[in-house]
């Protein structure tokens, strides 16, 4: 091969190189895209479990927590009530009989993302979201050996 032989195939693969590098960021999303997804979808699965130890509290005490920390000071409850990228905490306000409501700052719009039926209380778009949420009853199970 000649120099210019030798260029022209290092400036082609220079370029089949940059195509797909784009078209991998195209198709996976760029590493900021991800880091905020990923972000979102802990906050959704901390204030599931923050639910999860609502109800847990209000099968205990027949009622609902005062606010998350005296929600966390429940025996046996360890949740996580921070944001966490922005350290701030959750938001959860009680409202009347077993209702009350979680709220955080979501990144993304997951409405789309979230395929599950399951899941559809938890679609939020970009910003601010508050899910209006129920206490039930937590049912004891017998463990059988």
């Amino acid at each position: 091969m000649t120099r210019s032989s030798n260029s022209t195939f290092l400036g082609a693969a220079g370029l089949v190189i940059l195509v797909a590098i784009v078209a991998g960021v195209r198709v996976l999303g760029s590493p900021t895209e991800e880091r905020a997804l990923r972000l979102d979808d802990r906050r959704v699965a901390e204030l599931q479990a923050i639910a999860a130890a609502t109800d847990l509290f209000w099968t205990r005490n027949e009622e609902l927590p005062e606010s998350l920390a005296a929600l966390t000071e429940e025996a046996g409850v360890q949740v996580s009530v921070l944001d966490p990228a922005s350290g701030t905490p959750y938001v959860y306000s009680p409202r009347e009989g077993a209702a009350y409501e979680l709220c955080a700052t979501f990144e993304r719009d997951t409405r789309d993302r979230l395929g599950s039926p399951r899941n559809d209380l938890w679609r939020h778009g970009p910003g601010y979201a508050c899910f209006a949420l129920e206490a039930e009853t937590v049912e004891r199970t017998e463990s059988r050996r």
